[in-house]
């Protein structure tokens, strides 16, 4: 990849109190190039779930990051924001990204995950997007302020939208895994509108199978599942007054479940959401 300039980055790091969680929260925020030459300027501000995933692929999941700092350099049309990568719990992901308790059977009893989701939100909403607001030079309204995942990250991303959508006005849904409670999820979504000038970038892959959804769902079931499931996020949008222009949604054949289809049509999302650059 060549870039077109070379500018540097400055990359902050936080350790947050987590209401719910005895372990502090890192949180990095990546600020824009022209942040401490510009000392008026504010910025709109772009929230991931899943920070390990964010910056760098050597500390991924998957080993490979969402390249999100080769993205801006390599797109300066794209207009400075400040990105804030919020680190998942580890051990708790899924019970941290999981709005409500999903059981399963695995080796010979019945096993569960989920139902801190709403905490979680919560402290996102009330505490850290306050903190990021009061530390940096942000654009606070709801207008500018983006929310987006994947996976596990993708449900709660559009369950926060839904909770919360005087605070979060863009949201980037990508291959969500709320199938796992879709009767909640949509039960949710239908009782919980967004502002009628949200945006919302939904993606997934014909191709979606991850290891994490066997427990839960058989392999050749998973790829339905995620198309199903954005599908019907989609209709649920519109049946509660969402208009039509205010929704992408991307299905992909030949995609799967990993950071790197992400990452490839990320800057489509910022693109839909920052109105066509």
């Amino acid at each position: 990849m060549v870039y077109t300039n070379n500018f540097y980055l400055e990359l902050k790091t936080h350790y947050l109190t987590v209401p719910y969680s005895p372990e502090k929260r890192r949180v990095r925020v990546l600020l824009p190039q022209d942040y401490f030459n510009e000392p008026t300027k504010r910025y709109p501000v772009l929230y991931l779930h899943d920070g390990q995933n964010v910056f760098h692929s050597h500390e991924a999941f998957a080993g490979y990051s969402w390249k999100i700092i080769p993205l801006i350099k390599s797109h300066p049309e794209i207009p400075p924001m400040i990105v804030v990568g919020i680190d998942n719990s580890g051990e708790y992901r899924l019970d941290e990204y999981a709005p409500w308790k999903t059981t399963f059977f695995k080796d010979g009893g019945l096993n569960s995950f989920g139902g801190l989701g709403k905490n979680y939100a919560d402290w996102l909403a009330r505490e850290l997007k306050p903190f990021i607001d009061r530390k940096y030079r942000t654009l606070p309204a709801k207008e500018n302020t983006l929310l987006a995942g994947s996976s596990m990250g993708g449900y709660i991303t559009a369950y926060i939208g839904a909770l919360y959508p005087e605070i979060f006005g863009n949201l980037g849904v990508f291959s969500s895994a709320a199938w796992l409670r879709a009767d909640k999820f949509s039960q949710f979504i239908y009782t919980h509108p967004l502002d009628k000038n949200a945006k919302v970038y939904i993606q997934t892959g014909a191709n979606e199978s991850d290891a994490g959804d066997d427990d839960v769902l058989p392999p050749n079931q998973q790829a339905q599942a995620y198309i199903d499931e954005a599908l019907n996020y989609q209709h649920a949008l519109l049946q509660t007054g969402l208009p039509v222009s205010r929704i992408r949604l991307r299905i992909f054949a030949n995609e799967s479940h990993h950071e790197y289809y992400w990452a490839k049509h990320f800057s489509e999302f910022l693109n839909f959401i920052f109105n066509e650059w």
